[in-house]
């Protein structure tokens, strides 16, 4: 009797079973491998925006004639606050500017967001005569995410016309419990006293 070669049900079965494992196990990979990407990508821009944020707060501090922080003894800003908390308060060529932390103006937003009230800058660099705008310069801030402080020196006395800037952003990842946290800090020279 001629037995013919091939495999069994019971053997082909097996092969199939062993070729989904694998497959799944490359799936979980590529899934994982595409989450790693989304995470990097959004690390990266966000990064980027707080560098961009900081400078310009570095450069307002520099070329104020004033600086105040937070909401002792400061004027009233030229645009409706909304409930939001000041941090800055700045005088520039004259004209106040003033950095809130709170709720966002709409719900296109995520979280507690950074605002800017104050004029325009012009297409040479320059702040233009016009009315004080109310716009988000950065938004995904948990509470206190935004610190601005004065440097302190070895004995504890604070240092004339620097300080110190602090942000942080939560943004929630898809498959993740945990937010994405990003930080950055850096100095800057504020008008003395």
């Amino acid at each position: 009797m001629k037995r013919e070669e091939g495999f069994t049900l019971i053997e082909l079965m097996i092969a199939m079973a062993l070729g989904l494992v694998v497959a799944g196990v490359a799936m979980q990979g590529l899934i994982g491998s595409g989450r790693s990407g989304e995470r990097l990508a959004l690390l990266l821009r966000e990064r980027t925006v707080q560098r961009r944020t900081l400078a310009l707060l570095r450069s307002e501090l520099a070329a104020a004639e004033t600086m105040e922080r937070g909401t002792a003894n400061n004027p009233a800003p030229g645009c409706n606050l909304a409930g939001r908390t000041p941090v800055v308060h700045l005088k520039v060529e004259g004209q106040p500017i003033t950095y809130t932390v709170g709720t966002a103006p709409s719900s296109i937003w995520r979280g507690q967001v950074l605002m800017r009230c104050g004029p325009a800058y012009g297409l040479a660099g320059e702040l233009s005569p016009g009315a004080a705008l109310n716009r988000v310069v950065l938004d995904g801030l948990p509470t206190g995410g935004l610190e601005v402080e004065k440097v302190k020196d070895p004995s504890g006395e604070d240092v004339p016309g620097l300080v110190q800037m602090r942000l942080k952003q939560e943004f929630p990842l898809r498959g993740s419990s945990t937010p994405l946290e990003i930080k950055s800090e850096m100095g800057g020279q504020a008008p003395a006293g």
